[in-house]
């Protein structure tokens, strides 16, 4: 069973920036390998969405079009750790952000695909 951590949110003017880490156990390192890995966020009030995904050697990213630019998704798999660098934060970036993971190959963009989930951490920029 895997289990993920998020940590890193919290509150940061416009223009900031915050990385974000989720970090996972329960499972020994050449594992975390095996799964694609995705970061979501969920503003209060809406849906969750996808923000940036990953696969499973980080050869392939994708990003939503609001956060290209200025969002890094990355993992070092020796670490277990799966990391979201934010950079010129804005108040739309405010929401709660979610790690998750899945066993699928390539990467993953859906709710659905996801087979794990982080508990959240809350990203909030003040303009």
């Amino acid at each position: 069973q895997l289990q993920l951590v998020e940590s890193g949110g919290g509150l940061v003017q416009g223009g900031g920036s915050l990385r974000l880490s989720c970090l996972a156990s329960g499972l020994t390192a050449p594992t975390f390998s095996t799964y694609a890995l995705a970061w979501f966020r969920q503003a209060l009030g809406k849906e969750r969405v996808v923000v940036a995904a990953l696969s499973r050697d980080g050869s392939s990213t994708w990003y939503t079009d609001s956060v290209k630019g200025r969002f890094t998704i990355s993992r070092d798999n020796a670490k277990n750790t799966m990391y979201l660098q934010m950079n010129t934060l804005k108040p739309g970036d405010t929401a709660t952000y979610y790690c998750a993971a899945s066993g699928r190959f390539g990467l993953f963009l859906s709710l659905s695909s996801a087979d794990y989930w982080g508990q959240g951490t809350q990203v909030t920029v003040s303009s």
